[in-house]
């Protein structure tokens, strides 16, 4: 049956007060509204610890004198380099000086491969990143260090046959002693298929693995345009922009993981991406697209990118390999000013990639070598310069640098610039949504912001469980900008639900603004409050909450188990404890079982509770068994339950409510029987409790103890 998700956002800030409530437990009556404490008791403060990053530029560069030859007899100081128009200290120079094109032996032995992998093995795309660890930093120097990245998501067979056959004849013919190979390659996962080796045979023997059997071919889809499109006799065009938008995005993560990989290699790096372009959607790329630039700058990777397309013609009309196109614009021309926009458009992306890191792409042309001698001219000799930048602004602004040689004459050769890290209050909305989106899909929870969870269910029907979820984050920990006499502050949620098969079955996406008197929001919680409406099964949720001033995250992941009641004996719903009432939100009474009269009890996410409240503990009984006659069938009488809550300390029973006895449902639209127990205040003593609710099927002869802890302080 269909899922669906009941948004019933709140924001809910607990003081010390409470009205006394009749003292005895009963089927739901209505309740005295009034607000209560859920105060986290005081914790140690952390220890304040001091960190320390320097940030070191690398730049690579290549000096010619006029008649175009490399120099190598230069110094430290014979460079300079200026940032932004203010000069920077050059903190490390190095010389790379490797063995140009010519071809090792054949039956040279290889020079032994180090004993650690060099290259981590990075996550697939699509799952959830790993946490930024300090990569190991690894010298390679006197190595030309080449990746060749298979996109097997994009091409078509031909296009891998290119690509496969360029590659292998350059291992065969031109690979020399300095250099050291990886394969990876993208098609259902990011796949590093050959660590960096400089072994001939090992090499061939994995570029003969990566064949046509593993394309998948995903060529761009169709856009919003139907008129431009091939005419197939469907009855519509279907509008792929979010497919294409998914797709970039996914190609584009994999480069990133690459680079972030590499970053533990002081020399320069260099990816030949092998693919069949790649479009971007608008600006919905962007993002992705930056920070893979980024990343491959500060990791000192340079992407060379070659389109296995080759040369190709765009026919009128379309080739013989594709149907008509509809309507006119084959006779306006309009198709293939199309065709155009589109092949430069796939070709943009990796011109950008190319061109932004300091590596080339080659579009247009069938002589696949090229980008091999491309890459082995720029990587041949070149000098290494690091600086670290005298601006500390985390701004994210584009600086520029100049290199200036001493030497007259001289031809200079190195990137222009590169982005500085952005703090939190320069992100932009998209830097900031893929913060949520990171944290979400990562493997390991965030806990910079403390963050409590808690969930549960209540039966609608047969098969359908209304399940209740808090999120509760202290007060003290979000901070507040001031309004008059008021504090202020925003929060962001991220919230997703998955099934067995790791389908999303649920979400949650929120801003909430809060307000409280001034100084008083250190001292409350927040709690927001959301439901689902799920099936009997097993689930994952997680949550991911941003306070909007220094973008601390926090996030909470725990399984959710929905059971299917029918099969118990005696069908008890959650026990919710709660200390206070509040007016619900309108619409939110059909189904919400925490709801009666407009008044809805706020669940206690900690069960920590003081002496001077009142506490609710609210709980559901299905289907209590009737009455049989001596021949089995219904003797017409009603069941009966019996129910009430003890607390014991220390294993010895101390305080128990009063025993209520129900004969009929009162929560009719459910067939549920309510139940109500109220603690008055100042009945427990400080301390730490077991709770268990005693609920009998007098019929049946059947039990359940549903126990839950609690700490009851001053």
């Amino acid at each position: 049956m269909p899922i669906t998700l009941r948004r019933l956002a709140f924001v809910t800030f607990m003081v010390g007060f409470l009205v006394v409530a009749a003292p005895h437990a009963s089927p739901r009556a209505p309740q005295a509204a009034g607000a209560a404490a859920q105060q986290k008791p005081a914790r140690p403060q952390k220890p304040v610890v001091f960190k320390s990053n320097i940030e070191l530029v690398l730049v690579n560069v290549v000096v010619r004198d006029k008649d175009g030859n490399i120099l190598r007899n230069l110094k430290r100081d014979d460079f300079t380099i200026v940032e932004d128009n203010k000069t920077q200290t050059i903190a490390t120079f190095d010389l790379e000086d490797l063995p140009a094109a010519a071809p090792a032996p054949a039956d040279a032995a290889p020079t032994p491969a180090p004993a650690k992998p060099i290259l981590v093995t990075p996550p697939p795309p699509s799952a959830a990143p790993a946490p930024p660890t300090a990569p190991t930093t690894v010298d390679m120097h006197g190595r030309r260090l080449l990746v060749f990245f298979f996109d097997l998501s994009s091409m078509q067979p031909e296009e891998i046959e290119r690509a496969v056959t360029s590659a292998r004849d350059y291992v065969q013919t031109k690979l020399t002693p300095a250099d050291m190979v990886a394969v990876v390659s993208l098609s259902a996962s990011l796949q590093v298929d050959k660590d960096f080796t400089d072994n001939r045979e090992e090499l061939l023997q994995v570029l003969g693995g990566v064949n046509d059997a593993s394309a998948q071919g995903f060529a761009e889809g169709t856009t919003a345009d139907s008129t431009s499109v091939a005419d197939t006799g469907a009855d519509f065009t279907p509008d792929d922009s979010e497919f294409n938008i998914f797709n970039t995005d996914r190609r584009l993560e994999a480069l990133q993981s690459l680079t972030e990989a590499l970053s533990g290699i002081q020399q320069k790096k260099s990816i030949i991406y092998f693919s069949s372009g790649m479009s971007r959607t608008g600006q919905d790329n962007e993002v992705q697209l930056r920070s893979v630039v980024d990343k491959a700058i500060r990791a000192n990777v340079s992407i060379y990118a070659a389109d296995m397309r080759g040369l190709q013609a765009i026919v009128p009309g379309g080739d013989a390999t594709q149907a008509s196109v509809r309507g006119t614009t084959a006779f306006s021309g309009r198709a293939m000013s199309n065709q155009f926009d589109s092949t430069f458009a796939s070709q943009e992306t990796l011109s950008t990639l190319a061109e932004d890191t300091g590596g080339r792409a080659f579009f247009d042309s069938n002589e696949f070598g090229k980008v091999f001698d491309r890459v082995v001219a720029d990587t041949s000799s070149y000098y290494v310069l690091g600086y670290s930048s005298t601006n500390d602004a985390l701004d994210g602004r584009f600086r520029r640098i100049q290199v200036r040689v001493k030497v007259p004459g001289t031809k200079v050769e190195y990137r222009k610039g590169y982005y500085a890290g952005r703090d939190y209050a320069h992100a932009t909305k998209e830097d900031r949504d893929q913060q949520l989106q990171d944290q979400l899909l990562s493997a390991i929870s965030s806990t910079d912001l403390d963050l409590f969870l808690s969930t549960g269910y209540f039966r609608l029907d047969k098969s359908r469980y209304y399940v209740p979820v808090s999120l509760v984050v202290p007060g003290s920990q979000v901070p507040t900008t001031h309004a008059g006499d008021k504090d202020k502050a925003t929060l962001d949620i991220l919230g997703l639900v998955r099934d067995e098969q790791n389908r999303p079955v649920g979400r949650i996406h929120d801003t909430v603004k809060l307000s409280a008197g001034e100084g008083e929001m250190g001292r409350k919680n927040v709690q927001y409050s959301t439901a689902f409406e799920l099936p009997p099964g097993k689930y994952t949720f997680k949550a991911v909450v941003r306070e909007n001033q220094d973008g601390v995250v926090g996030s909470y992941e725990t399984p959710i188990v929905v059971p299917d009641l029918s099969r118990d004996p005696v069908k008890v719903s959650t026990v919710v404890l709660g200390t206070q009432m509040r007016a619900s939100v309108k619409g939110d009474q059909a189904k919400n079982p925490l709801v009666e009269n407009g008044q809805e009890l706020v669940p206690n996410v900690a069960h920590v509770v003081s002496v001077a409240q009142q506490l609710h503990f609210y709980y559901e009984v299905y289907d209590p068994t009737q009455p049989k006659d001596a021949a089995g069938r219904d003797a017409g009488q009603k069941g009966r339950l019996l129910t009430n809550v003890a607390f014991y300390r220390s294993g010895v029973r101390v305080f128990e409510t009063p025993l209520v006895e129900s004969t009929q449902p009162n929560a009719s639209g459910r067939q549920a029987n309510v139940f109500d127990a109220i603690v008055p205040p100042g009945t427990l003593q400080p301390g730490f409790y077991v709770c268990q609710v005693n609920v009998i099927d007098d019929v049946a002869g059947t039990f359940a103890f549903p126990r839950l802890a609690l700490y009851v302080r001053r």
